[in-house]
């Protein structure tokens, strides 16, 4: 017999906690956390470096300290977890099905969903680059989880692709352990990562930074011997004459995070070509109605504290539906222009105060960041400096927008 829940929150990490003790304060008990690990967490447990909780809490916390401060609120509340659970298909009218060893297959007819599933990194797969396939090749989190929880090292002379925020992290990891990071290489012309961590990362303890290069061929038969990295040029394409033979025995890749969206998918819900995650209101909630979504699995963050703040606007609002409230009154899409990537939300559906999270395409200085609806502006914002790897928000009041029939985000450069 199908079990009835009002809410089913599926993934336990900073995201899926956040949203159910905001599910929980606003009046909904019956609800459950589907989590596919052991415990609580998520990935967080692996990030034993400080940094986390500056906005949210006010102090400089650790991963796991930080998804601590969360457990506790959930225990607290007494708040039903589902560990080891994976979760294998959401329909659109909200059947649950999922699997574990003490139940097997088993189904959750929910009044909501909330998705907070996170993300998964890009695989050496994904990229092309020309060579053998020998053994000492790692996604940066996975040598993030070798060395903070399973204490191995991967390697002692270590080259890094991609200048990600989890890249960053790790290069002074392993130096830290005792190996080489000979040159952390960056596709772009700029970092993807927070200048707080290419600062703290790199600069102290001078591990270079090469921006418009790659990894053009992997060498080794058993073990990786070396890489050859080149310049690329404007095209993105490698310069013959710029190519550089650096031995190693590691390469870390932090080439970028995708939401991990396929049960997203298998509940129809229709996702957004930038961000790679689900099309969200201001409430979070998708085209589906009933489902929402939250934290990385919608689109990529910097910072824990702001997968917690949106997670709880997340399970704010399903408290709200679930509870006959939150009815949608109007549809004001939002746009961008070539300089803005995307917004999350992507569209407004009250006439409420909203905070619209973006990123920018480039790094820009002496910027001013506008909202227009046709000629009139109703709001703008000015800016020293913005950059792709931290992302950008700004405040639309109810009144700013009202009678809007689309917001246009735009960047002008001085």
């Amino acid at each position: 017999m199908m079990k009835q829940i009002d809410l089913v929150i599926i993934g336990g990490g900073p995201a899926g906690m956040s949203a159910a003790i905001a599910a929980y304060d606003a009046g909904v008990k019956d609800l459950l956390i589907l989590e596919r690990d052991s415990k609580l967490g998520g990935i967080l447990q692996q990030c034993i470096h400080n940094g986390f909780g500056l906005h949210r809490f006010g102090e400089e916390l650790t991963g796991p300290e930080y998804a601590w401060r969360y457990e506790k609120e959930v225990l607290a509340r007494n708040i039903p977890v589902l560990s080891d659970t994976m979760v294998l298909d959401i329909t659109p009218d909200k059947v649950v099905t999922a699997t574990n060893s003490e139940r097997g297959v088993f189904q959750l007819q929910a009044k909501a969903v909330i998705l907070a599933m996170g993300c998964r990194e890009r695989s050496r797969g994904a990229l092309n680059i020309a060579g053998t396939r020998p053994a000492g090749i790692f996604s940066a989190g996975t040598a993030q989880k070798y060395v903070n929880l399973k204490g191995y090292l991967p390697g002692k002379n270590v080259v890094i692709l991609g200048s990600g925020d989890i890249g960053l992290i790790m290069a002074r990891r392993m130096t830290l352990e005792g190996a080489k990071v000979h040159a952390v290489c960056e596709l772009m012309p700029y970092s993807g990562g927070l200048a707080r961590n290419i600062e703290q990362c790199l600069n102290d303890f001078d591990i270079p930074l090469k921006l418009s290069h790659t990894v053009v061929e992997i060498h080794g038969k058993e073990r990786l011997s070396g890489v050859t990295i080149a310049k690329v040029d404007e095209n993105r394409r490698p310069i013959a004459e710029t190519r550089e033979y650096i031995p190693c025995d590691t390469l870390l890749l932090s080439v970028g995070l995708i939401p991990e969206n396929e049960l997203s998918k298998t509940a129809s819900v229709t996702l957004d070509r930038v961000t790679n995650g689900a099309v969200v209101d201001q409430d979070r909630q998708t085209d589906i109605e009933g489902i929402f979504a939250c934290g990385n699995v919608l689109h990529v963050h910097d910072l824990v504290d702001f997968v917690s703040e949106e997670a709880a606007i997340a399970g704010k609002s399903a408290a709200d539906y679930i509870l006959g409230a939150g009815k949608k009154t109007v549809h004001i899409p939002l746009s961008t222009d070539g300089k803005i990537r995307y917004t999350v939300p992507q569209c407004i559906t009250q006439e409420k105060d909203v905070t619209v999270y973006f990123r920018v395409a480039d790094v820009y200085r002496n910027v001013t960041i506008k909202v227009t609806d046709g000629e009139r502006v109703i709001c703008q914002k000015k800016k020293n400096r913005v950059a792709p790897g931290e992302m950008e928000s700004i405040k639309l009041t109810a009144a700013a927008f009202a009678d809007a029939k689309e917001l246009k985000f735009s960047l002008e450069v001085k």
